[in-house]
């Protein structure tokens, strides 16, 4: 009876030992997931430093490579001539023209053209050659006009204008047609204008009235 009581020793314990192929399986995996995060991370950097180009390229168009609109201005504007003797065949305009260029690049502009009108008549005309304005620099230069004797002597009012008051109203307009580009990537072609009116007085040979104002096209 105490035999058959007697408890019954337990079954050992089973295991499954794993293949080869099970293991090569588990380490594919592994490498799989492994290079899964090398990937996400690998994106990420490149999303990131992509971000920070596109932020920088933003930065230096709207402040580096925003290419602002170059300025003329007529700075002042004698009356020259050979003899001393006040007269309307003798007369000579010299003009005082700045151009500023406020780039980050330099300013290139073709020959610049300065008119002489009077009475609707254009009665002098003087071209001036090429030039560069360096980045952030004003230029000045010397407009020389010899104004046309015949033209101005053909004009109606001229003598009405002389005897009256030893003065004419005449105007200038002046054309210079440019171009800046930085990094020989991004390029402006701008064509800046300057119409001045002014009465010369033909006694003083001095400019007594001037009034200008300038015109862009792009």
């Amino acid at each position: 009876m105490a035999d058959k009581e007697q408890a019954k020793p337990l079954a050992p314990v089973g295991y499954h030992l794993r293949s080869d192929e099970e293991e090569a399986m588990s380490r594919e995996v592994k490498v799989k997931q492994l290079h899964h995060r090398k990937y996400i991370k690998c994106c990420g950097c490149v999303t990131a430093l992509m971000l920070i180009l596109a932020v920088t390229l933003l930065v230096l168009i709207f402040t580096v490579f925003l290419i602002k609109d170059p300025v003329i201005k007529m700075n002042s504007i004698k009356l020259g001539g050979g003899s001393a003797v006040p007269s309307v065949t003798n007369l000579t305009l010299v003009a005082d023209v700045s151009v500023k260029n406020p780039n980050m690049a330099s300013f290139k502009f073709s020959n610049a053209t300065t008119s002489i009108t009077y009475n609707d008549t254009v009665i002098g005309l003087a071209r001036t050659p090429p030039g560069k304005v360096k980045a952030r620099r004003t230029l000045r230069m010397n407009v020389t006009v010899e104004i046309i004797p015949d033209k101005l002597l053909a004009a109606s009012r001229l003598w009405r204008d002389v005897v009256s008051s030893r003065s004419i109203n005449i105007s200038s307009y002046t054309r210079i047609r440019g171009r800046v580009k930085i990094l020989k990537i991004i390029k402006k072609h701008v064509v800046v204008k300057m119409n001045c009116s002014m009465t010369v007085n033909l006694t003083s040979r001095e400019i007594q009235a001037q009034s200008c104002k300038r015109h862009l096209l792009i």
